[in-house]
């Protein structure tokens, strides 16, 4: 029997389009590992937050710098200031999530939406972590002339003269401030807060007696710590430096204290994971090496190496904690 015209046309029709979808179906089983194994097959742009010659600016080009070694592709930072980093962010946060634009950021990404009444960013909903890249190592600097020479014996002080003695930060809403302030919760202390501009304004009215104390990213304090204008008595780490392994840390005196600020890289959310793995696996062995590490250590920085998972977990542990800290502390966020 014969096929009619109009049927073998229905027919024809129909098996064109089982074709298509078909044909369909494997491009999108193919799209994530073609677009991983072609990327990047244009410039991929860095965006950071804040000014150039800042430690976040020199992280962000130094990630540009190994994936391009290791991707053989061009990776340009764009430094897009203000708003305490928020205008940076919120730009990143709009981006395609094709692995073209990517954030690197520091730990201010976890702490802004405690510390304004809006941001214009949902870091769980617009952000993908790539891996954490460094620790800022922070530590408590005191006055020469303040009678102490050890965390015990500032809690001893404290204690003895309630709201007498002070401590400068970068700012209201600053790491400076909040890890104090996590200080002074765990010890039962009462200190007063002097903010400033910046953490080397504050520096510098420690080291001329007019304020007690800072805890401080130590890259600007330690030019007056070697130059004995400041007394350096405890790391805010939970274990000590390996760089300076006989100053004590602060968790020797007040178990459990542990203040960390932190740089990372991020995809926009919806990247696919394959480029983000890609991305990640050409970091992360440059990390671990020990030119690296003392690259780092030469501004502050603690390299680290986490995965993406990793990095996901730490900053979700993280926003939990300094949230609490924040909120004990009564920092009201600011429009």
């Amino acid at each position: 029997m014969t096929m009619t015209r109009k049927a073998a046309t229905a027919a024809g029709a129909a098996f064109a389009g089982c074709v298509l979808i078909g044909l369909a179906l494997i491009g999108l089983a193919l799209t994530p590992a073609t677009a991983a194994d072609d990327y990047p097959s244009r410039p991929v742009t860095i965006v950071v937050p804040f000014t150039p010659g800042g430690s976040t600016d020199i992280l962000g080009r130094y990630e540009a710098g190994v994936l391009q070694r290791a991707l053989h592709g061009s990776f340009v930072v764009e430094d897009r200031p203000g708003a305490g980093g928020e205008i940076g962010i919120a730009y990143a946060a709009k981006a395609a999530p094709d692995g073209y634009t990517l954030l690197h950021a520091p730990s201010v990404i976890t702490l802004l939406p405690y510390l304004k009444k809006h941001v214009s960013y949902d870091l769980a909903k617009d952000f993908e972590p790539v891996g954490l890249i460094g620790l800022t190592q922070f530590g408590l600097v005191v006055s020469p002339s303040l009678p102490v020479k050890s965390v015990a014996d500032l809690i001893a002080l404290a204690k003895a003269k309630p709201d007498a003695l002070t401590y400068a930060s970068a700012g209201i809403g600053t790491p400076h401030q909040i890890f104090a302030e996590l200080f002074k919760t765990m010890t039962g202390t009462s200190i007063r807060h002097i903010p400033y501009k910046g953490s080397i304004p504050g520096l510098t009215d420690v080291a001329s007696g007019n304020v007690s104390m800072e805890f401080t990213d130590l890259a600007p304090a330690l030019p007056l710590i070697q130059s004995g204008k400041l007394k350096l008595i405890a790391m805010l780490a939970n274990t000590r430096s390996p760089d300076m392994p006989d100053v004590p840390s602060v968790a020797e005196t007040v178990p459990g204290y542990d203040a960390k600020s932190w740089q990372g890289l991020f995809a926009r959310a919806g990247t696919p994971k394959a480029i983000i793995d890609k991305i990640s696996d050409a970091l992360r062995p440059d990390l671990k090496r020990p030119e690296t590490a003392a690259r780092f250590r030469a501004i502050g920085i603690v390299a680290q190496s986490d995965t993406p998972a990793e990095f996901r977990a730490f900053i979700a542990s993280e926003s939990v904690k300094w949230g609490k800290v924040i909120r004990a502390a009564g920092i009201e966020p600011t429009d």
